[in-house]
């Protein structure tokens, strides 16, 4: 048989990257074939039969589209269903499991699926796409011009490609302490939106294109509940038998704040309209102290007021406290435990009154949370409770109190986490599959992507101080890292929470250059319910950054010798 190219999506001809298989090689269904890339994503073609490779007509570097000629397969069925002839036994398959049954019929409508999924974040298109590969027909609702969500579109992809930009600006800069001097550079600020988009611009279509060879049907348009088994979405009505709700959460606003252009969200702030002279951002939580860190690297003073006691609200105050003195050094001012009382917007620039201040800004980033989209997507017509705070609360196999309805990601509850929402989206997917499988994590990282970074995961002594949970501390001073000093950026801290009888370890903090990518080696001791011990006993990569997490290992168990140990302590 004649293998081809499958459905690629929007694409009239693509490269060949990389051929993975050769003439004579026996092959499994599914087995990749070769690679493809287009000017947005890679993507494998895999084989459609078992057998053996017979010809192979494409090379690398070879264009080809949808029906191009791949290979050619022996003994194995051809594309448009006829089997070769065999006198072998076929072979058994087990049965699939069956779906859940859905609560009702399924009304006439439009689109007649087995899983809608409204909200196309990366928990709607995690949740679609995990139904899909699971065999059930899936169509995703999405309001946006884009699959993604926030996340993708107007959140974390965009900023952190601006705080790419805003760290090799800062580290340039900071260059000058080894001898390494530049001029100062010359903003194209068109050109930084153009990198921005861009990145944006190559995962969004790369989703596309995977919901295309899923063959999930994208409905485009904002969706609302009429009954417990259709979504509206516009003059299109879609029928379903099971649901996943992934609606999301939106920007929360201040009522008393002005109608004006300069007043903006962080979707607002991540369009880089302009470099404004001096920045209020209201809110010193991570998303306004992420945008904080892009304007103050492209020139604006930046003044930043929160109404709590410290920045990042509830994070440990030995982490906050590395990044609060970097800050401080660099932005015009901070104000904790002072609220905006107001704002008077005028010609040449906006009046804020706070605390004992009455100040001057050219634009005003306003920060100050998120809120859950349940209230705005008419679950009470499909009978779905939602709270006074407008989450849609679900059980541990993320059913809501409607049998057939699931609800995940921001909409769910807190911590509103896009890595969150992609594990509760292919649980909820499994669940109606027909998988018994329950939510049970015992970590869940979260960053701040400021500079220097903030990572935790697990318990935190604010947490365990308030719960009375017995706890110890073990931690290790970048400052005697050779890997941090040798980056001109000690100042950082790792640390680990251990149990003081089992030493298990029960949650992680690090702040500091790219604490973020640290962190996984503590989620995943927290996960498989990890002792200090075993940490410590890991050999770790000499000189890193991730070794300060084996020190504080080393420092919980009384073994370290890079800094004078806290106590001594005997190996059993």
């Amino acid at each position: 048989m004649e293998v081809k190219v499958p459905d690629i999506g929007d694409f009239d001809s693509v490269p060949v990257i990389e051929v993975l298989v050769a003439v004579g090689d026996t092959v499994a269904v599914e087995d990749p074939l070769v690679v493809l890339e287009s000017d947005k994503a890679t993507m494998e073609v895999p084989s459609p039969a078992a057998g053996k490779i017979t010809d192979i007509t494409v090379a690398v570097g070879d264009k080809v589209a949808e029906g191009s000629v791949i290979l050619t397969l022996e003994g194995a069925e051809s594309q448009d269903g006829a089997k070769p002839a065999t006198d072998a036994p076929a072979e058994e398959v087990a049965e699939p499991k069956a779906p859940e049954a859905p609560a009702a019929e399924v009304p006439d409508a439009d689109v007649n699926v087995q899983v809608a999924v409204l909200g196309g974040g990366p928990g709607g298109y995690t949740a679609a796409f995990r139904a899909a590969d699971l065999g059930l027909s899936v169509a995703l609702i999405d309001r946006g011009e884009q699959l993604g969500g926030v996340c993708l579109n107007v959140g974390c992809i965009p900023s952190k490609a601006l705080l790419h930009v805003a760290k090799v600006m800062t580290e340039a800069a900071e260059l000058g302490e080894a001898g390494i001097t530049f001029e100062a550079p010359k903003i194209d600020v068109d050109k930084v939106r153009e990198f921005k988009n861009g990145v944006v611009g190559r995962l969004t279509g790369g989703l596309e294109s995977l919901a295309k060879q899923r063959k999930v049907q994208v409905v485009r348009g904002t969706g609302e509940f009429t009954s417990p088994n259709t979504i509206a979405v516009g003059d299109t009505v879609v029928g379903f038998e099971h649901c996943i709700i992934a609606a999301g959460s939106e920007a929360a606003t201040l009522p008393f704040l002005p109608e004006d252009d300069r007043i903006v969200d962080s979707t607002g702030a991540l369009e880089i309209n302009g470099i404004p002279e001096r920045l209020l951002v209201i809110g010193g939580g991570i998303i306004g102290l992420e945008m904080a860190t892009v304007y103050d690297a492209l020139g604006s003073k930046v003044t930043v007021v929160e109404l709590l006691d410290q920045l990042i609200p509830g994070v440990d105050k030995d982490l906050i406290r590395v990044l609060d003195k970097r800050v401080k050094g660099r932005y015009e001012a901070i104000h904790l435990k002072t609220g905006v009382e107001s704002v008077e917007a005028h010609e040449k620039g906006l009046t804020v009154k706070f605390g004992d201040h009455t100040e001057e800004f050219d634009r005003i980033l306003v920060a100050v949370g998120r809120k859950p989209n349940g209230n705005v997507i008419g679950a009470d017509k499909a009978g779905v409770n939602v709270t006074d705070r407008g989450f849609i609360e679900s059980d541990l196999q993320m059913k809501t109190n409607v049998g057939h309805i699931y609800s995940i990601g921001d909409v769910r509850g807190e911590p509103m986490l896009a890595h969150k929402a992609t594990h509760e989206g292919s649980l909820a997917a499994e669940v109606i599959s027909g998988e018994n499988v329950a939510w049970d994590v015992r970590s869940i990282p979260s960053v701040a992507y400021t500079d220097p970074e903030v990572a935790w995961t697990g318990l935190t002594e604010v947490q365990a101080k308030a719960e009375e949970v017995p706890y110890e501390v073990a931690a290790f001073p970048w400052a005697a890292s050779g890997r941090s000093l040798s980056m001109g950026r000690s100042d950082g801290l790792t640390k680990l929470i251990v149990d003081p009888e089992t030493h298990r370890i029960l949650g992680a903090g690090i702040v500091g250059v790219n604490a973020g990518e640290l962190l996984a080696e503590a989620v995943l001791a927290i996960e498989a319910g990890l002792d200090a011990e075993d940490v410590a006993l890991t050999i770790h990569p000499h000189p890193t950054l991730s070794e300060t997490i084996g020190f504080s290992a080393e420092a919980a168990e009384g073994t370290i010798t890079d800094i004078m140990p806290k106590r001594k302590r005997a190996r059993s």
